[in-house]
């Protein structure tokens, strides 16, 4: 029997949902007490694979992994990320994992910080710096975002698995086309309003980046201030945020099978971090971001003041998708049909830091 597995990754700890026969429900926590930032589902593989970034205040960060979703978990008896000696440097934490596409079905990214990109050939079970982008030319000009300096978005191309994206905060979007050999900036057309040059080639604060389902070379960011869309697989990036009530926001998702549909979720200011118009509301565009529209079905109608960070949105791989997110207030919300209506699965969890959901045998 085919269902839906949906991950959360809070404050305190991993929960799982899952959905049969149209009912859902939670188990949890796993990793009790511990911050879970990152989680992917790895389902290239006959036996599906959760990879879980956890975060313990005792023990530090590690990243965990299950082959039965969820009922084992088995942390590497030698930490699975760790620093090389010579660069001086420690983990802080991951806050991205990222399953490569079907030509490499053994290829996982970690993202992290400090800003870096490890390359896992087994699985996730260990990983390797890519130095290359460690030390980038530009790198001692980096700055670090509100959240840190972090490499928080991973992109890699299905039709290429030497191409990979991406994007860094506070320095941008950086793509490589040789297998992490060499990386650029690519970041013409996003703005950095808070620099004293808004265009520069590196030193954007962008939040989130998601690619298209249609158009493998279209891509969405959103930034701190600006909703983009570049066309030419990261080279070149034009606004595309007319129509939002506040193009400022953290999360960015891609319908997994129709062209040109996305979703975002509006934050006021970057001031003021609560829900654009103090309104719980997604906004959806069916037209590559010609135009945006608001769903609410279903969503609280009154003042909201959940959040929704980087991570905390995402879509299933089902026909018609399912698409969710978590907030700041422990809520976790599902649409099963691309968004048109929603309801509210869990709530009074932990702060929301991620969700992954994929359909599962």
């Amino acid at each position: 029997m085919t269902g839906v597995l949906l991950a959360v990754g809070t404050r305190k700890g991993l929960f799982i949902g899952r959905r049969r026969e149209g009912r859902w429900e939670f188990e949890g926590p796993h990793f009790n007490a511990q911050a879970v930032y990152s989680v992917a589902l790895g389902t290239r593989r006959d036996v599906p694979r959760l990879l879980v970034g956890g975060d313990s205040a005792h023990w530090g960060p590690s990243v965990f992994h299950s082959d039965d979703l969820g009922a084992t978990w088995t942390e590497p008896q030698k930490a699975a990320v760790t620093f090389p000696r010579d660069t001086g440097a420690s983990l802080e934490r991951v806050w991205q994992l990222h399953p490569a596409g079907p030509a490499a079905p053994d290829v996982v990214y970690a993202g992290t910080e400090p800003a870096a990109l490890f390359r896992s050939e087994d699985g996730g079970m260990t990983f390797e710096l890519v130095r290359p982008l460690w030390e980038h030319p530009t790198r001692s000009r980096w700055m670090p975002g509100g959240g840190g300096e972090a490499v928080h978005t991973v992109l890699t191309d299905p039709r290429d698995a030497d191409a990979v994206t991406v994007a860094v905060s506070a320095a941008g979007v950086f793509r490589s086309h040789d297998g992490g050999s060499s990386w650029n900036p690519s970041n013409q057309g996003v703005s950095a309003v808070f620099l004293p040059d808004p265009n520069p080639e590196f030193g954007q604060c962008v939040h989130k980046v998601a690619r298209d389902a249609g158009d493998l070379d279209r891509l969405y960011l959103q930034n701190h201030w600006g909703v983009y869309r570049s066309d030419d697989a990261g080279a070149t990036w034009n606004d595309i945020g007319g129509g939002l009530p506040s193009d400022f926001g953290f999360a960015v998702a891609s319908h997994p099978h129709r062209a040109d549909v996305a979703y975002v979720f509006p934050i006021n200011a970057d001031a003021d971090r609560v829900p654009a118009g103090h309104r719980c509301r997604v906004y959806r565009t069916q037209d590559a971001g010609r135009s945006w529209e608001p769903l609410s079905a279903g969503l609280p109608e009154g003042d909201h003041y959940g959040t929704v960070l980087r991570d905390a949105m995402c879509t299933d791989d089902a026909d018609p998708a399912g698409v969710y997110f978590g907030n700041r207030n422990g809520e976790v919300y599902a649409s099963s049909d691309d968004g048109d209506s929603w309801q509210l699965l869990a709530s009074h969890l932990p702060d929301v830091l991620c969700v992954r959901a994929a359909t599962v045998g």
